[in-house]
């Protein structure tokens, strides 16, 4: 029910218009009355009505001043202005305020219900519009979220100029302005799942992470198709080391709720420019290689006195094995990325001593245990034949181990092999599962409820890791695909069925009748009408 406040300095005509209309039986609510501008202004602020009808000569505040700073707040509250006036100064600047309409007095009840009942049908085609608006914006997150990771890859890849990522930021509404940053690499998984594999609670510890962290300045980023980024930024190095130690702190209140949930933060160290942040992702990715080298929860900080706790309450285990374990670096075959190889392999000698890799004869156990380990990898577990291996991944020369730099270099290359087979792997994996998911849109199109949570619990997937692997696979995000294959549907009805178009919405997903007409002139450019009628000229033709 609409809300209707009268101002009116006249005590007979204010309570004329307020009894002789009954504003209930034609579906309004007459929420408030005041005599004067200054008096209904702090009326209207609380009580928010849709509809002011004032008086334009009053004493204290007239309705002009009063429409004017309604306006200003309340831009979609519509005004009647009521006059004894026929000044046209007064009504030009009535419509220049954004008044919806001007009546002389004397007025009578039909009169003014009539004009409410006009603007009325104009609020609610409003309301409408506004609530189209936003839950378009809502299911559009999706592409937001994709958009925000190929920011910060710009931003931790360096190559751009800051004001080149300064204006990608503000089509994103972020402001990266600040003083000093620093970088935090992110990643949760469920104990009773292998990294990266789905789990309803990592999903629901997740948005509460982000939320602690955006409290306290963060900004979130999901990163590569798994992990989480958080950029921090603030005037000093003081400040946001604090908002990182508060994020820290609340992180570990969501993550007792949750014991099955294990983390791993790596921090980087602090800059003063945006094109420093890959500098600081640097040190988070060298911090955040342990994670492969360890089985506890823990936050750390990349610095050039070694790696330590953020604080006291992460203590982690001595990584110092008398000998090569390989179920570190499987762990890290089956969980890194590329651009944490290198961080990782240093970790990890670091880990066997620091002058491992300088003994001629450790670099030949090293480099042949990492071999036989890249081998089982690819043939237990990615299913290759040691006859397809070949080539691919060559043993260690004696020339090569011979020399320490060329010894470091092999070692990358083929654990760089080694996940990019891993790739190779996942994709035809990704591809079948794209192809299960798109199946079961086509099948499945017509349920209002159908999101891309749905389908992640369906395939078994987290929605972040869904949406990036649908994007990768299709070229376009799930909710456009969505969208789209929605809107071809309903265009394939509107030309060859008769059913009107809400009835045509709902076959295609969409219940509201006022979104699917905006969504479909947001996509198609014209109104389902529009484009029935012109599909129709179009066969006549």
């Amino acid at each position: 029910m609409l809300k209707v406040f009268l101002v009116e300095d006249e005590y007979v005509v204010r309570e004329g218009i307020k009894n002789n209309i009954d504003w209930k039986s034609h579906g309004y609510d007459f929420c408030g009355e005041a005599g004067d501008g200054e008096l209904a202004y702090s009326m209207i602020q609380k009580e928010k009505p849709d509809i002011v009808i004032t008086d334009i000569k009053m004493p204290f505040m007239d309705g002009l001043t009063l429409s004017r700073m309604i306006k200003q707040e309340f831009p979609w509250i519509e005004i009647i202005i009521l006059t004894g006036y026929e000044d046209f100064q007064f009504a030009r600047e009535a419509i220049k305020i954004g008044v919806s309409c001007y009546l002389l007095k004397p007025v009578n009840g039909e009169s003014i219900i009539k004009e409410v009942d006009a603007l009325s049908l104009k609020i609610m085609e409003k309301k409408a519009e506004r609530d189209a608006s936003k839950r378009y914006e809502e299911d559009m997150r999706e592409r937001t979220e994709l958009d925000k990771r190929d920011l910060f890859n710009a931003l931790v890849r360096g190559g751009k100029s800051a004001s080149e990522i300064i204006s990608e930021a503000k089509k994103l509404s972020i402001d990266l302005s600040a003083l000093r940053y620093n970088v935090m690499l992110l990643k949760l998984w469920s104990t009773k799942h292998d990294i990266g594999e789905f789990s309803n609670s990592a999903v629901k510890v997740e948005q509460k992470i982000r939320k602690a962290a955006e409290d306290n300045g963060a900004i979130f980023f999901d990163f590569k198709i798994e992990g989480t980024a958080l950029l921090f930024k603030g005037d000093d190095d003081e400040q946001i080391k604090k908002s990182i130690d508060t994020a820290i702190s609340r992180m570990k209140e969501v993550f007792d709720e949750y014991k099955n949930i294990r983390y791993f933060g790596g921090i980087g160290q602090i800059v003063g420019r945006i094109t420093e942040i890959p500098t600081s992702f640097d040190w988070a990715s060298r911090a955040f290689a342990h994670l492969y080298l360890t089985s506890e929860n823990a936050f750390l900080v990349g610095s050039k006195e070694g790696l330590k706790p953020s604080n006291d309450t992460d203590i982690l285990s001595e990584i110092n094995p008398q000998h090569i374990d390989r179920h570190l670096i499987k762990k890290f075959l089956r969980g890194g990325e590329t651009s944490e190889t290198p961080f990782f392999l240093e970790e990890f000698l670091n880990g066997i001593g620091n002058n491992a890799i300088k003994s001629s004869m450790l670099r030949q156990y090293i480099a042949m245990d990492v071999y036989f380990c890249v081998a089982d990898f690819t043939e237990n577990e990615l299913g290759l034949t040691r006859t397809e291996l070949e080539g691919k991944v060559e043993l260690p020369r004696a020339d090569i181990l011979m020399d320490e730099n060329k010894t470091h270099e092999y070692l990358v290359d083929i654990i760089n092999t080694a996940l990019s087979l891993r790739q190779d792997h996942a994709l035809g994996r990704y591809h079948d599962v794209v192809n299960e998911v798109t199946a079961f849109i086509a099948e499945h199109y017509s349920d209002e409820e159908l999101s891309l949570n749905t389908l992640a619990a369906q395939v078994n997937f987290s929605p972040n890791h869904l949406s990036a692997i649908f994007k990768q696979e299709t070229g376009q995000p799930f909710i456009k695909y969505l969208t789209d294959y929605r809107m071809n549907v309903a265009k394939d009805l509107l030309r060859r069925s008769s059913k009107k178009s809400n009835e045509i919405g709902i076959m295609v997903g969409y219940k509201d009748p006022h979104y699917f007409s905006y969504l479909f002139k947001k996509t198609q450019g014209v109104t389902p009408t529009q484009y029935r009628n012109t599909g129709l000229e179009d066969n006549e033709e």
